[in-house]
């Protein structure tokens, strides 16, 4: 296989993306940072030059990769998006696991995908609803992908006393919860869900002081 023609991409991709004919009459649009570091300089491919197996092959991947990153962009455009959800969606529209792979580790490096973003901003679009608690968001990252020390991380970031404590009224709201049990058995239930021991002590105390104050 011979490369016939050469030409480097326009607009905001210049200097990144190569178009390249081959003798068999087949084009591909390639980026650049997806060939492997001894194949990236300037001169290394030119019209004419008679391609390996291993060049080859290099080239289409690096093509593959430029077809999912493209892929993975438009995504991203649409919505925040995780790394495992990114990379389920690509491989459902078709594409191959190693380029996505590829797509993926290059896309983090560049802050365009981030778990820990993306964690962040979930958490805060649920704190203001009802029958949340630690537990139930944490799970909810983790059903979408988000590590457990990531999760976990994000979910402190977001959580300083006075979130918490709306979090847990918000929780309560419309429960008896666990009142037959008493106050124990209470802050038994609310640690399980994942809620802290001085955000449970202020709310058992106010209620406690405002139980004592009613006629």
């Amino acid at each position: 296989m011979t490369v016939e023609s050469l030409k480097a991409g326009t607009g905001s991709e210049t200097g990144e993306v190569l178009k390249i004919g081959f003798s068999d009459g087949s084009q591909l649009s390639l980026k650049i940072p997806y060939l492997p570091d001894e194949y990236r300089e300037s001169e290394y491919f030119f019209p004419g030059k008679e391609l390996s197996d291993p060049e080859e092959r290099a080239l289409r991947f690096a093509a593959a990769c430029y077809r999912a990153e493209r892929a993975a962009l438009r995504l991203v455009a649409r919505a925040e998006q995780t790394c495992r959800g990114t990379s389920l969606k690509l491989q459902r529209r078709g594409h191959p696991a190693p380029p996505v792979a590829a797509v993926i580790s290059r896309l983090m490096s560049l802050e365009i995908l981030s778990d820990e973003r993306y964690a962040v901003r979930w958490l805060r679009s649920r704190l203001g609803r009802s029958g949340e608690s630690p537990l139930r968001l944490l799970a909810g990252l983790r059903r979408r992908g988000i590590a457990a020390a990531a999760a976990q991380e994000a979910l402190h970031s977001v959580l300083d006393f006075e979130t918490e404590l709306a979090l847990l009224k918000g929780y309560l709201t419309g429960r008896a919860y666990g009142r037959a049990c008493g106050p124990n058995g209470r802050a038994y239930g609310l640690k399980r869900e994942g809620f802290s021991g001085p955000v449970i002590a202020h709310l058992l105390e106010a209620e406690d002081a405002a139980a004592e104050g009613e006629p």
